[in-house]
């Protein structure tokens, strides 16, 4: 029973990586989480609450935004832009010697507005990158999403599975404590020796410990899903499903007929955008040998503050052209290119290589739920043929035909049985939920 429950902590240990740090009240079209707030939560319901309040979720899509921005950004700077300008001169009764003449300087109010545009192939390229910088945002959403569904099914599951392997034990307790009880009478009587009584007392206490530590373990997996679906800690969780309905042979034999696509894998498309920008990154250092255009217009009106006749030598209307020519970086640009080929041909490297290990993932996470889908199988059949085992012998040693020893290793072997067995459904969950995220089923 203890590596039962250091499975579930393990596995627990994973979702908590993906969870938020803090709780908050939310509310949703699925339950409302306020305080003391009762959330009854199918597996779906749960999946769909998270989406809308993980605030790690939340947070992914935030980047999103933020990419969004970042892209009109770039944008922006080949579009036009306008200032607008307001000065005052006061040359404080300063007089300009003309051939001799003192001619005072006026002051005066001036309002200029200026247009320009420029438009460079690094700006082009510039705002290119930005689109494929939000393209992989919206990726990381994707993965993220993924991760947050698989820690919450993986949870749900062992809630479920940890509550039944409950049950049992204190269906056991319950049998055992009827026999430790009439083995006490016998013990009064002088039908039975005290050593059997001790014997069964303590295997009752062992039993009794071993179902309040999964009792722990289980609220600790609560809290998880609190915890992931973005739920205040108060927050009571009611499971609607039960274990046959999330984890059936249906489902899993199902997910095994599955073949992968790379282009359904998170890790897969982000590497590949990962690539496509490093590929876009030499072509955007190239452009630093490209002209850059800019077209520019400028109005601009001077206001005297006195009536006197002056001389005004600014035109009012500008318009120009400027062609800036990339002439000699002594070597800069062409370093620039080398490093960014660098980077994208280990990018490539790097593409290919996931492309491989997602191969190898797939064929072992098959073989990992092939294998503990028939162990869950074997462990099914043998629970209930230890549970007949254990039934018979309290009906036999009732009428002393075993030792109390008997029962007790009877008992034992029960337990055992019921650990082997929730361990084995874990480790059919953890396989299934592992190739169900490698598919992105």
């Amino acid at each position: 029973m203890k590596t039962v429950i250091r499975k579930a902590e393990y596995l627990l240990a994973l979702s908590l990586m993906a969870a938020v740090p803090t709780f908050a009240e939310t509310v949703d079209s699925v339950a409302v989480a306020q305080d003391n707030s009762r959330l009854e939560l199918s597996l779906d319901d749960a999946k769909k609450y998270a989406l809308e309040h993980n605030r790690t979720i939340q947070n992914a899509s935030y980047d999103v935004q933020k990419a969004e921005a970042a892209r009109w950004s770039a944008i922006s700077t080949m579009l036009p832009q306008v200032s607008g300008t307001a000065d005052y001169m006061n040359m404080c009764g300063h007089e300009m010697d003309m051939m001799g003449m003192k001619i005072a300087m006026p002051s005066y109010f001036d309002f200029g507005i200026t247009a320009s545009m420029t438009v460079g192939g690094q700006q082009i390229v510039g705002a290119k990158v930005a689109k494929m910088a939000k393209e992989m945002s919206e990726i990381a959403v994707g993965k993220t999403e993924q991760v947050i569904i698989s820690n919450i099914e993986t949870s749900y599951v062992n809630i479920l599975a940890l509550e039944n392997t409950v049950k049992l034990l204190e269906k056991t307790v319950a049998n055992l404590d009827s026999v430790y009880k009439m083995t006490l009478n016998a013990v009064r009587v002088g039908a039975a020796e005290q050593n059997a009584a001790d014997q069964l007392s303590v295997q009752v206490a062992s039993i009794k410990s071993a179902a309040n530590s999964t009792k722990r373990t289980i609220e600790v997996l609560y809290n998880s899903i609190r915890m992931l679906i973005g739920a205040s800690a108060d927050s009571e969780i009611i499971l609607t499903q039960s274990l046959a309905d999330v984890v059936n042979p249906e489902s899993i034999l199902a997910l095994m007929d599955e073949n992968l696509s790379y282009e359904n894998n998170y890790d897969y498309q982000l590497q590949n955008a990962a690539t496509n920008l490093a590929k876009k990154q030499v072509t955007l250092s190239k452009m630093a040998y490209v002209p850059t255009l800019t077209a520019f217009y400028s109005w601009d009106k001077k206001k005297y503050c006195s009536d006197e006749a002056t001389m005004n030598m600014t035109p009012p209307n500008t318009v120009g052209l400027k062609l800036n020519v990339p002439i000699w970086s002594s070597g800069g640009r062409a370093a620039d290119v080398r490093s960014a080929k660098i980077d994208y041909a280990k990018e490539q490297n790097k593409l290919e290589d996931a492309m491989l290990n997602l191969g190898i993932q797939e064929s072992q996470l098959r073989y990992n739920l092939v294998s503990a889908y028939e162990n869950h199988q074997i462990q099914s059949d043998n629970i209930e043929v230890m549970q007949r085992v254990f039934k018979s012998n309290s009906e036999k040693y009732k009428y002393g035909t075993i030792s109390s020893m008997q029962l007790t290793t009877s008992s034992t072997e029960l337990l055992n049985a019921q650990s082997t067995y929730i361990t084995s459904l874990i480790d059919m969950v953890s396989a299934y939920v592992n190739l169900k995220s490698l598919l992105n089923k």
